[in-house]
């Protein structure tokens, strides 16, 4: 490892580049301490402490909302228009064929997605502004329509300026720069939440914080293990004669992935297991009695940590089957396997061959989706089980380990490239 932090710092190109992105994770850790004007900081802090279900927004706003700051919503808004378009492209052919257009196609679809975000960041930021002031806690006072107005505004530039920081760090091709904004806000926590477990340190709880400190290794031991394997498919290429020269007759293999999904379906669980909560903060003040007892009862379910930890689970191990449908085509597959003269040994190429790599998929897809899932809801096992609350969640620990793996690939990847250009 030594030795490869020396060869980094000898390339004075990629030296650039690292120093380059962790700068502008400054900025972006320095955004997100510039409150928005008119705020009650402390009581904005309690309310959050006092809601474990907005804990996880601000988790993916990496401390940002719970600050209120000019860049509080994060990059939720354009995580959500991304969701969107991935779907629609499913949907609407046009967009299909855009997205088959290569590098060109895949622009435009981005485009796209960020000309959405900008009126979902201003429906993000009301509905925010809204949930705030009527929490009751005198967070934020009344607001006119222009103060309305110029705090959304704030907040929707603050989520196009992290976007506009996320290209910059992309195209440096040091790992991926909404990726590294997520993963700067959940590690920029950790001090401050061992500082908060070593002021509170009861040595009669140095056991189960033993098995906290394993637990945690053996899972991220597992993150890594899953994100890592794969299942390989043999593929065998028919010899081609064309003229005096013969072409194919190798053998490879397919690689599939056992988490092809990644990070997204804990985002997409996440997303949708707040919803009710996050809606019935809206009407639990309501004059209408009755509407306000039904969000009071939504509320008392969601806190029940075994009815919201099952329910977690359910919806992370259902988007992992949801999105790798998406992202996976093994009909695609097999017809460019059969164009290029490829074809799974002992399977019939076309229709049987997709049939066959769709079965395989969703096989090993059954592992990766309960692994998730069991993540996911590992903080509430942790604190059912030790008595104790976590010190970084599940989907957190999921994202910081997967952030790193994916970033010290691309950095691989440039130096040999570099060790290739010097040959």
């Amino acid at each position: 490892m030594f030795s490869k932090l020396v060869q980094i710092y000898k390339i004075k190109d990629l030296r650039n580049r690292i120093l380059f992105v962790f700068g502008l994770l400054v900025i972006f850790r320095f955004a997100a301490h510039i409150p928005v004007p008119g705020i009650d900081v402390k009581a904005l802090k309690d309310f959050f402490d006092s809601q474990a279900v907005l804990g996880l927004l601000n988790m993916m706003s990496g401390g940002a909302m719970k600050n209120f700051s000019i860049v509080a919503l994060g990059i939720g808004p354009y995580i959500t228009s991304s969701i969107i378009f991935q779907l629609l492209t499913m949907i609407i052919p046009r967009l299909e064929e855009i997205s088959k257009e290569g590098d060109a196609g895949r622009q435009k679809i981005n485009n796209y997605t960020k000309f959405l975000t900008v009126p979902l960041a201003f429906l993000q930021g009301y509905a925010m502004i809204t949930l705030l002031q009527r929490s009751g806690q005198g967070i934020i006072g009344n607001l006119n329509f222009a103060q309305m107005l110029a705090t959304m505004t704030v907040m929707a530039a603050g989520t196009m300026f992290l976007v506009w920081l996320g290209d910059l760090i992309t195209e440096r091709n040091i790992g991926n720069g909404i990726s590294l904004i997520i993963f700067a806000g959940i590690v920029s926590g950790i001090p401050q939440i061992v500082q908060q477990n070593i002021a509170t340190y009861d040595p009669s709880k140095l056991v189960n914080i033993g098995l906290f400190i394993v637990l945690t290794i053996v899972t991220v031991a597992g993150i890594v293990f899953i994100n890592e394997s794969q299942r390989n498919i043999p593929v065998s290429y028919a010899r081609q004669i064309r003229g005096r020269k013969m072409y194919g007759g190798m053998d490879t293999y397919l690689p599939l992935r056992v988490n092809q999904a990644g990070m997204i379906p804990i985002i997409f669980a996440v997303s949708l297991a707040m919803m009710p909560n996050l809606v019935a903060q809206f009407f639990v003040t309501s004059k209408a009695a009755w509407l306000a007892n039904s969000a009071q009862f939504v509320l008392n379910i969601f806190q029940e940590k075994v009815f919201y930890g099952l329910v977690y689970f359910v919806l992370v191990v259902a988007f992992t089957y949801f999105y790798t449908s998406i992202i996976f085509h093994p009909q695609q597959i097999a017809e460019n396997l059969q164009k290029q003269g490829g074809f799974v040994p002992g399977i019939r190429p076309g229709r049987h061959t997709s049939e066959y790599l769709t079965g395989v998929s969703n096989r090993i897809m059954l592992a990766g989706a309960l692994f998730l899932g069991i993540v996911a809801i590992l903080p509430l096992v942790i604190e059912g089980a030790l008595n104790m609350s976590a010190m970084i969640g599940g989907a957190s620990l999921l994202i910081v380990v997967s952030v790193v793996i994916e970033t010290v690939r691309q950095i691989n990847s440039q130096l040999t490239m570099r060790e290739y250009e010097e040959i």
